[in-house]
């Protein structure tokens, strides 16, 4: 069976909201449906722009 991973990196206040659609999308009921983990992010810097923090997220 092919893989996915998706790794997504959003506001804590919106993290409930993301868990919740990708719940929604990814549900079969079968074997594989995936696992989700929620992580903190240290740092994210945008390479682009030098931005670091949430505005960078």
């Amino acid at each position: 069976m092919p893989k996915v991973k998706l790794e997504i990196v959003v506001k804590e206040e919106k993290v409930d909201a993301v868990i919740e659609t990708v719940q929604k999308a990814a549900h079969t009921g079968k074997i594989g449906d995936g696992k989700i983990f929620v992580l903190p992010v240290e740092q994210a810097i945008r390479i682009r722009t030098g931005e670091s923090g949430r505005d960078a997220v």
